[in-house]
């Protein structure tokens, strides 16, 4: 099968691509760039991408797809049909399921669920020890020969440095990147929101900055030592972007990446400064790591403008309704992001400049490629996969939690008016998401 995407612009880091081009896809692999109509195919089906960006296809880092043992709040599959409207042709789910993905068969399972429903690409992160309890690794080898990209305990991160020392050796020997979910327990402890004036406030208990950036500078240490690659999950605070851009300066293997409710939100959000339709406690505004201060906000957008933070990430965390309409120190921590991330990024990032088209395409593309070594994506140069996705910047649309492909709706973001959208979904040559019908 031929398909071509004709007048589109096409931006490509990864090949030192901007610029008009026509790409054609045969068999599922991008098999040529054409500059000039007369080079067009006779037989190929068409996809007209005037006024659109042609990007090689997002891929999502962090995902919560609750697929094996919470079907209720997203299966794989809608897990995926929700990655598909939100331009994300790959996405990477955490292994909290119930049994925790922490052995060959969990891994197989998940990625050949995906593969029945025929949408996003899915690529599991194993556990880094058994039940992701912190005391015996788990057999990360036959984790990645099942299709694993990278290890964590996400969640649940392991708090025994002689541990975590021993699972970055253990990784390092396969070439995974280990994930981490940078919090000491024992300073966040019973904490639901970001420790600061709003919670004193509020009168909830707080969770502070120092939790994260304890364990991101550990992880530093320990990523020295020895030698592995560790990637910071969700990074929300202005002393773990320091301590990255440090670590990186002195030549640490280390990337990270930002959740886009991070450099959106601060934590007012939970006071119900969010917009004229927010209120104070609105559990959709509780997720771990918190909401944080506007300083870290700014910290944030900083680190995603110079290069520090290598991937937007969306840590889509779907909950059902009744767990999320609980009081705010009982509910669970979590939001669902996959619909919104792209739409958040244009608004937030591209049309308030704080980074270009061509920095978009690398954190939501060609980084997280690079990062778990997805060879033939994260570029669209003849002989890749043909995973692509066709953004508009200008396309202004509100999201709907119930027009949402997701299971959950637990999204603070409901009602929201956005600038800039995945219109066109392309997985393997095949269009699986389309705006225009």
């Amino acid at each position: 099968m031929k398909l071509l995407i004709t007048n589109g612009h096409v931006i490509d880091p990864a090949a030192g691509q901007n610029s008009g081009k026509d790409i054609l896809v045969e068999d599922g692999r991008v098999a040529a760039w054409l500059a000039s109509s007369d080079e067009r195919p006779s037989d190929a089906a068409i996809i007209d991408a005037s006024g659109l960006i042609v990007a090689p296809g997002f891929i999502d880092m962090h995902v919560h797809l609750r697929e094996p043992g919470h079907e209720h709040k997203e299966s794989i599959a809608s897990g995926c049909a929700a990655a598909v409207a939100g331009g994300w042709t790959s996405v990477c789910p955490m292994p909290n399921t119930n049994p925790v993905n922490d052995d060959a068969a969990i891994t197989r399972y998940m990625i050949e669920q995906a593969e029945r429903a025929g949408l996003a690409n899915v690529f599991p992160i194993g556990a880094i020890t058994k039940a992701s309890d912190g005391t015996e690794l788990a057999e990360m080898g036959e984790m990645k020969a099942a299709g694993a990209v990278a290890v964590s305990d996400d969640g649940r991160p392991v708090p025994n440095a002689g541990i975590m020392r021993r699972a970055m050796q253990y990784a390092a020997d396969f070439g995974l990147p280990v994930i981490d979910h940078c919090e000491d327990k024992s300073l966040s402890s019973g904490g639901v929101m970001h420790e600061g004036k709003v919670s004193l406030l509020l009168g909830l208990k707080g969770m502070p900055a120092l939790a994260e950036e304890i364990d991101v500078v550990r992880d530093i240490l320990l990523a020295r030592d020895t030698g592995a690659h560790v990637h910071i999950a969700h990074i929300s605070t202005a002393g773990a972007v320091e301590a990255v851009r440090r670590a990186k300066s002195e030549g640490v293997s280390i990337t990270c990446e930002a959740a886009p409710h991070h450099f959106t939100l601060t934590d007012s959000a939970v006071a119900g400064d969010g917009g004229e339709s927010a209120s104070a406690y609105d559990t959709n505004t509780k997720m771990a790591p918190p909401l944080r201060s506007e300083q870290d906000r700014e910290a944030i957008l900083e680190g995603l403008r110079d290069g520090t933070i290598d991937a937007i990430a969306t840590d889509h965390a779907p909950h059902h309704a009744d767990e999320k309409s609980l009081e705010y120190d009982r509910a669970p921590f979590g939001i669902t992001g996959l619909e919104t991330a792209v739409g958040l990024a244009f608004t937030e990032l591209v049309h308030k400049g704080v980074i270009d088209l061509v920095r978009l395409v690398e954190l939501c593309s060609t980084n997280p490629a690079r990062i778990l070594s997805l060879t033939g994506r994260g570029t669209l140069v003849p002989g890749s996969v043909a995973d692509i996705t066709l953004l508009d910047p200008e396309h202004v649309w509100a999201f709907s939690v119930a027009d949402s492909r997701s299971r959950s709706k637990n999204s603070p973001f409901d009602g929201r008016e956005f600038r800039g959208k995945a219109i066109t979904t392309i997985v393997a040559g095949r269009v699986v998401f389309n705006e225009r019908g």
